[in-house]
């Protein structure tokens, strides 16, 4: 079954005609934007394709292009159809933004819409949204995905357990939207401080996102629970989440090709993979109107699934995110690169030359702790000194990677020099 049978089990030759007449058409879109038509004049390009193939010419679009066309450079339509900014975090301080059109909205929440079908969210369900509302796109992405379906949804956003708990068993929620570390806090809250067994709650599926997870976290939820845990994928640049989503049989996502060329390449020299080579996933988009973006290089490593997939699905499976090609960490579902962190310490005076990132769970939930060297004069004996510089660099940290850090004061030279490339981050969620 299906949420829109005539499009998702559209035959392969029908998808890549509709794949090719959308191309063409988000091509000559994107060279009416500021952006795009200065690059294509660069490339001598002209806004127009024949076939498939022809995206090829095309340069690839990175990040730091986003970065560049700060703040509207690649809005493609008149600003007043614009409906809807989101914003992904950056290395400069400066967010990426993202616009959206009515018609971008609409089409955004149907693909959402067809993912939660595929893992078997229906219109009876309760629907509670434990994620981050806001700029980020992951809340308002899934929110509006299962509005469309018609599910009765409960805005509850993050954080704030007891009260994720009551509204879990007064309202005999049966879908969760949420991070992988948070639902395992909460099991920990609900069995041991709580003391509810889990048999009393409705609960039946989990769609989990916004951290890297392993299948073995999958499992172990599975068991934990008694559910069923499902992976979507998304980015900011090609909307947010719902650009792929696993079906019924948790066997790689479904990526949904009417609305996104997908290509995999080697990423350090950009070469087209075949088909079932692990790389780098490229993405277009190809019926965005707001800000229509070609060939991005998401960063991210995986690669397509042979053969076709059980649930009847003609859009191509992509396998579970393997990792990025930058170094970039998630911490609470926020995307955070040691750049960031680098460019306030370093605008700090108190602060001394060597710094350090270290990323651990407790309880289920991320913790980040930045250890940071600090200047010898000012270890003059007074706790209230101190004190005060880790107040201020944790509030300034707040401000720019959006989450709470542990901040520990060191004295010089105790942290770990290097002759090389300093390991500025350790990451023990993975150790």
């Amino acid at each position: 079954m299906f949420f829109q049978p005539d499009k998702e089990n559209i035959s392969i030759d029908n998808l890549k005609a509709v794949q090719e007449e959308c191309l063409a058409k988000t091509i000559e879109l994107a060279g009416r934007s500021p952006y795009y038509r200065k690059l294509f004049n660069k490339y001598g390009l002209k806004p127009k394709i024949k076939a498939l193939k022809d995206i090829a010419k095309f340069p690839f679009t990175t990040k730091e292009d986003l970065r560049q066309s700060y703040p509207t450079g690649m809005v493609a339509v008149p600003f007043e159809e614009i409906v809807r900014m989101h914003a992904s975090s950056g290395t400069t301080g400066k967010s990426t933004l993202v616009f959206h059109t009515k018609k971008d909205i609409e089409n955004w929440a149907i693909l959402v819409a067809r993912g939660l079908y595929a893992v078997g969210v229906r219109k009876t369900d309760i629907f509670q949204n434990m994620m981050n509302y806001g700029l980020f796109t992951g809340g308002l992405g899934l929110h509006y995905g299962a509005e469309k379906l018609g599910a009765l949804v409960i805005p509850a956003g993050s954080g704030n357990t007891k009260k994720q708990i009551e509204l879990w068993l007064d309202l005999k929620t049966t879908v969760i939207h949420i991070t992988p570390s948070y639902l395992f806090y909460l099991g920990h809250v609900i069995e041991e401080e709580e003391k509810i067994p889990l048999s009393k709650f409705s609960l039946k599926i989990a769609i989990v996102g916004a951290e890297p997870h392993s299948e073995e976290t999958r499992r172990k939820l599975e068991n934990i629970f008694g559910i069923k845990v499902f992976n979507c994928y998304g980015l900011s640049e090609m909307n947010g989440p719902g650009v792929a989503f696993e079906c019924e049989y948790q066997n790689g996502l479904h990526l949904w090709e009417d609305h996104y060329y997908a290509e995999i390449i080697n990423p350090d020299t950009g070469e087209v993979l075949p088909e079932g080579k692990e790389g780098e996933l490229v993405l277009t988009t190809l019926a965005r109107e707001g800000m229509p973006v070609i060939r991005y290089r998401t960063r991210d490593i995986t690669k397509f699934i042979k053969g076709r997939c059980p649930c009847g699905r003609t859009h191509r499976r992509i396998e579970r995110i393997k990792g990025r090609t930058d170094d970039m960490f998630i911490v609470k579902g926020v995307n955070i690169f040691p750049s960031q962190i680098e460019g306030v310490l370093m605008q700090i005076p108190e602060v001394d030359k060597n710094y350090r990132i270290v990323i651990d769970r407790y309880e289920g939930l991320d913790k980040l702790i930045v250890e940071v060297e600090v200047k010898k004069g000012f270890f003059d004996g007074e706790l209230s000194h101190l004190k005060a510089i880790q107040d201020k660099l944790t509030n300034k940290l707040k401000e720019n990677i959006l989450v709470t850090p542990v901040v520990n004061l060191v004295e010089p030279g105790s942290l770990p020099s290097s002759t090389g490339k300093a390991q500025r981050v350790i990451d023990k969620r993975r150790l």
